[in-house]
């Protein structure tokens, strides 16, 4: 799974890498959990250009009958999205990208978990594919959500855990969040980054508490 992750990017090479038009002000998150607000880039219907959004991390479905729903849905696996009645809709019409530098993951050592920081071996910006909602609360209210797909854990994850979030790579962006693209032509997408373009180190337990957004949460150990 994906359950935390990381964007200190600047604003501006977050608009260079995904072509985007506009982009807004940005803080560097060193550790960014679920029902927080993230960044998206989207191409939605009637529009010639991509655009940045933030929406909330832990899809809600549109049928859902609270938010509650959305801790549950952080995570979309990439085999059964066009099965499952909460992603099926999404990913067919509302695909994104979500904005990250790295993700953590958790190996279990006995009875403790050891954090670990993921990332291209570049340092580069990339981009998560995800799926988004719209859903409109019993009070009116609308919020937009979003979940990260996930897949089979490439040769490096694997010695941590056996599941990644879905890395594209850029020359797949426009494939992605075309909304003409036919499910079976975006399947293929859905699969381990190369391992040989990304690395990983022991990060400390500052990472377990959402509450620390600190650079100290990406120090190597």
């Amino acid at each position: 799974m994906c359950g935390r992750f990381a964007l200190k990017t600047p604003p501006r090479s977050i608009q260079q890498h995904f072509d985007i038009p506009e982009t807004i002000d940005l803080s560097p998150s060193y550790n960014i959990a679920p029902s927080q607000d993230i960044v998206v880039i989207r191409h939605l219907s009637g529009k010639d250009y991509r655009q940045l959004d933030m929406l909330r991390w832990g899809l809600i479905p549109g049928w859902a009958k609270d938010m509650k729903i959305s801790y549950r849905m952080i995570n979309a696996r990439a085999e059964t999205l066009a099965q499952k009645p909460s992603f099926r809709a999404a990913f067919k019409k509302r695909r994104c990208l979500i904005a990250a530098d790295g993700f953590y993951e958790w190996r279990h050592l006995g009875k403790t978990k050891q954090p670990y920081f993921v990332h291209m071996k570049n340092g580069a910006v990339f981009g998560f594919a995800g799926l988004w909602e719209s859903w409109t609360s019993p009070g009116g209210s609308i919020v937009e959500s979003c979940t990260i797909i996930t897949t089979s854990a490439n040769d490096l994850v694997r010695k941590i855990h056996d599941r990644m979030p879905v890395i594209l790579h850029p020359q797949k962006y426009a494939a992605w969040l075309n909304q003409e693209s036919w499910e079976n032509s975006l399947q293929p997408l859905l699969v381990p980054y190369p391992a040989s373009e990304m690395e990983s180190y022991r990060v400390s337990s500052e990472v377990n508490n959402p509450k620390n957004n600190i650079p100290a949460c990406l120090q190597p150990l």
